[in-house]
């Protein structure tokens, strides 16, 4: 879904509604949908995100699809996420600062 607001930037902060499931595990690890949304630069995040979300715009929908590369790597994120786990994140835009 595309945007019509504010488009987020590598030097953003962004505020978002996700839901992360891994695709080997097909487990969800994490969400904010049902609760606040999320708050935080795209520096500081795994670099699936802060490059799948520069150019996106608020109000806009994107699903990321995320290779163990650009998020945890070997090392994974224990216990929810594997070594090189690809993760598939739907991520919906609410502000950019």
């Amino acid at each position: 879904v595309v945007g019509t607001g504010a488009e987020a930037t590598s030097s953003s902060t962004v505020t978002v509604h996700y839901v992360g499931v891994g695709q080997q595990s097909k487990k969800e690890f994490d969400t904010s949908w049902g609760g606040k949304p999320a708050t935080f630069p795209l520096s500081g995040v795994i670099e699936g995100w802060s490059k799948g979300l520069v150019g996106m715009k608020v109000g806009g929908r994107r699903t990321l699809v995320i290779p163990g590369s650009m998020a945890y790597g070997p090392q994974g994120y224990p216990p929810d996420i594997g070594p090189d786990e690809t993760l598939v994140f739907t991520v919906d835009l609410v502000a950019v600062s």
